[in-house]
């Protein structure tokens, strides 16, 4: 078995390409204390129910001039492309296969640092997006579940250096998050390109 090759997750309705080994450990590593140091991150807070509480991560929006993004009700204007974010994007897009222009970093400094139940399906993304997600630092469990369903039908452990490219009907029908966790974990950056097709 090739540990290299992509494997083609099959779930109905579902597109997913995960890609455990894209870049070596070192690449991995190096990429993960450059952007750590280097990011300039930020814990925006949600507005839920009238009361406000700080996203349970860091992140970071990167993108052409034009890819503002929205979601979550918080508007994203990007950061200019480093030159390290320009190399991975060039990279990431021959594997998609399309141009990318955005790109969202989350730092997760530890097993408190979550993602809820979401599917990457705004408006801005067009009628079937691509999301390609690199994974950089300590691996986290990330779940799927179709969706108006309460149960995790896969889970993927996303370990350092590995790339998950979803795409076609994807995020029409599932949902997948980042839990919590109790079990000591190491910080976790992820970046997940997309293409914004209209300003918000």
């Amino acid at each position: 078995m090739d540990l290299f090759a992509s494997q083609p997750l099959e779930l109905p309705g579902a597109e997913l390409d995960y890609r455990p080994h894209w870049v070596d450990p070192a690449t991995a590593d190096a990429w993960f204390r450059q952007l750590a140091e280097q990011t300039p991150w930020e814990q925006p807070q949600l507005l839920i129910h009238g009361q406000r509480f700080p996203v349970p991560r860091l992140l970071a929006w990167y993108g052409d001039p034009e890819a503002s993004y929205r979601y979550s009700g918080l508007l994203h204007r990007p950061l200019p492309w480093t030159p390290l974010l320009a190399e991975i994007r060039a990279r990431v897009q021959e594997v998609a296969g399309q141009p990318l222009n955005g790109v969202l970093l989350n730092y997760y400094r530890d097993g408190n640092d979550s993602m809820g139940w979401h599917s990457d399906d705004e408006p801005a993304l067009g009628p079937d997006p691509l999301v390609a997600s690199l994974n950089l630092g300590g691996p986290r469990r990330f779940d799927l579940r179709r969706k108006g369903s309460g149960r995790i039908e896969h889970s993927l452990q996303l370990d350092n250096g590995s790339l998950l490219v979803m795409r076609g009907a994807t995020q029409h029908h599932w949902q997948h998050q980042v839990a919590k966790t109790r079990k000591p974990v190491a910080p976790r950056i992820n970046l997940t390109f997309r293409l914004i097709r209209s300003r918000p």
